[in-house]
């Protein structure tokens, strides 16, 4: 089935190779020049994927972001930021909204839509798995559903797929470069750190569940999984 992508660009010429590119590669897509028009398109349309860009006149990307994640209807959503900022610390503020991915501009098209192919992929539940219990976790992938004790998780589906990964390996220690590998896949840059605030905000939503240590530092190294609640 045909993808659709929501653009969200107030550059004409940006948007109008962005509409270009991706309707090339068999993508559908919807196109806005601001936060409000996003939002007018979002009440009458369920899109797969939304490229954003950082810089918006009125509500900006970052802050439009930030209102999809707090929407419970489309807090899945999920959201690439493309922008011309290039600072780390900017990278790290948009992951830690919420968006899934990155993109400096000047952008590759191929790299583009190779990013979005690698989001949509780690983003989709895999209705071929079982049901997978550890511990007091179990993970449902044909109902894309995270419980601790019976009390369903709100993760996104990123930090769905991480604890997928863990659950998988239980008691295996993994460097960042191979839970990028894994869960972000070889074909997608990112930077380490992204691991390190995608852990971050897993253990926030666990810790609520009284199970923060679950997933460990390995001073060193890198992270562990194992499914015990904390003492």
């Amino acid at each position: 089935m045909q993808k659709t992508i929501l653009l969200v660009e107030d550059e004409e010429a940006i948007l109008e190779m962005l509409e270009m590119i991706l309707q090339q590669a068999d993508f559908s897509t919807l196109s806005a020049n601001t936060a409000e028009q996003a939002q007018e398109i979002l009440a009458d349309n369920t899109p797969d994927l939304m490229v954003l860009d950082w810089m918006l006149p009125g509500i900006s990307g970052v802050e439009l972001a930030r209102r999809l994640k707090k929407d419970p209807t489309l807090k899945k959503l999920p959201i690439i930021m493309l922008t011309a900022r290039g600072e780390e610390d900017d990278k790290v503020r948009g992951l830690e909204i919420g968006a899934d991915d990155y993109m400096t501009k000047p952008f590759s098209p191929k790299e583009l839509v190779a990013r979005i192919h690698a989001v949509l992929r780690r983003t989709s539940p895999n209705n071929n798995q079982p049901l997978l219990q550890q511990g007091v976790f179990q993970l449902n992938t044909d109902k894309h559903i995270l419980t601790i004790n019976n009390q369903i998780l709100d993760v996104s589906p990123l930090e769905f797929k991480l604890i997928h990964f863990f659950m998988q390996n239980p008691d295996k220690v993994f460097s960042r470069t191979q839970l990028l590998d894994q869960v972000w896949g070889r074909s997608v840059y990112v930077e380490e750190r992204t691991v390190d605030v995608h852990i971050r905000r897993l253990r926030k939503v666990l810790a609520e569940h009284g199970c923060k240590e679950a997933i460990q530092t390995v001073r060193g190294f890198g992270y562990r999984f194992s499914a015990t609640e904390d003492k």
